[in-house]
Order: C-alpha cells, then structure tokens, then sequence
C-alpha cells in the first residue's frame, strides 16, 4: 500500500467514526461553509486527527488553546509542535492557510476599490500589521479617484525621520503616477497611540508630498487592537 492509499485509508477510519452533525466536508458541500463552525472548516485543511481524537476535536483544541484563528496562525512552529498530532505537514498547511487568506484580501481590496477613509485602508492592511513584532511603514498608493495603485511595503525597523525617507515615498509615487497616498506602520507594543517621532515622520512626508502636489491623505498607526488615524484625529 503506497502512502496516498495508506492516507485515504486513515482518513475515511477517523470519518467513520463520527457522527454525521460532524462530518465537515460532507456538510460543506450540503449546506454551505456559513453553517460551519470555524473548527469543522479547519478540520476540512488538516484532514485527519490522532489516535483517541478526531481531526473536528483536534481543530477545537488548536483553537482553544491559542485562543481563536488569529492566535492560531500567529503562533510558532514550536508552539505548534506542542499539541499532540501537529507535525510539519499540518503546520505547513495552516502556514499556507493564513498566507492564502492574506493574499486573497490584499487583492480583493485592490480590484478597483477606492480608499474614501481610514477604515478603507485597514480593511486592506490590519490583518498583516497587527501581530508583526517589528515595525513595518506601508505605503497605499492611490489615482485621482482614490483607486488603489499599489500596496508596498518601504521600510522596516524602528519608524523615525533617519529610517522613513519621505524623498523615496514621494520618488515612488512619481513612479507609478500615483495622486494621493496613505501611509501605514504598525507599533508592536500594540499601543497604536503615535509618538513624537512618529508626528514628526507625518509632518516631513506632508511637506515632500505637498512640494509635488500629492496629497497625503492620512497616516494610520496599527495597533494589536486598534488603530490611529491622524486624518480622523483632524491632524493632518
């Protein structure tokens, strides 16, 4: 028997052993993923569990234990290893969930969907600032009619006026005839109140930005559990 049968056969052991309330793939395909609960879709990615558990109880323990999805797909490899069952195969398939769910986001929020306010800008970059253990300065580069260009990332580490070159910001709105920006750092203290330096930054890149007529729209602080807009706090 090669590994793919031996696989199958493992898996339709574990499916037979549940009830049919708790079969996910079968109710996905009957019922909709809206009638699932987050562990019977992820028990539908890690596919089979462990001895003495099914993958549904597996998937609720995971999301137990690290305290929802988001502590789940933040949590470390060796973390991971500590829960009997989550080997590299299992890990390397949440990885590859929560880097997919990025992705998808990113480009759903770029197809031609405008950025009118600061909530528009943290649905498209929240769920990657948030838990980043170092700072990261974004730049959301928008049209005349505030359709997004382009997201990119510009600099990493510790945000000041030495590591946040507003020339290189400006250059690179030039590049792609980008209007108007947003700019976007995270604090990994999960305070998203901005410090000195990061009024500063703001101020400098409003000025570069002011001396080529694009507008700097707002400098939005992510925090782990909210945000700073400097547009909403009418400082800009």
């Amino acid at each position: 028997m090669n590994a793919s049968s031996a696989a199958k056969k493992v898996s339709e052991k574990w499916v037979s052993y549940w009830p049919k309330s708790e079969q996910p793939r079968e109710r996905l395909m009957s019922e909709g993923a809206e009638r699932l609960t987050d562990a019977e879709l992820l028990a539908i990615f890690l596919r089979v569990g462990v001895k003495g558990m099914s993958v549904v109880d597996l998937s609720r323990k995971l999301l137990s234990d690290f305290k929802g999805l988001r502590g789940l797909f933040k949590a470390s490899d060796d973390d991971l290893r500590q829960i009997k069952g989550m080997g590299t195969a299992k890990i390397a398939t949440l990885r590859a969930i929560g880097a997919l769910s990025e992705r998808w986001l990113q480009e759903k929020a770029q197809q031609g969907n405008f950025i009118e306010c600061s909530k528009d800008a943290l649905d498209l970059l929240a769920h990657k600032f948030r838990d980043l253990q170092q700072e990261i300065f974004s730049v959301i580069f928008l049209d005349t009619k505030h359709r997004v260009l382009a997201v990119e990332e510009l600099f990493r580490g510790t945000i000041n006026t030495a590591s946040v070159f507003p020339r290189e910001v400006v250059k690179r709105a030039l590049d792609l005839g980008a209007a108007a920006i947003v700019a976007v750092h995270n604090h990994p203290s999960g305070n998203p109140e901005p410090s000195a330096e990061d009024r500063r930054v703001t101020e400098d890149l409003k000025k570069a930005c002011q001396l080529m007529e694009i507008a700097l729209l707002d400098h939005i602080v992510v925090g782990s559990d909210g945000h700073f807009s400097f547009a909403d706090k009418r400082m800009m």
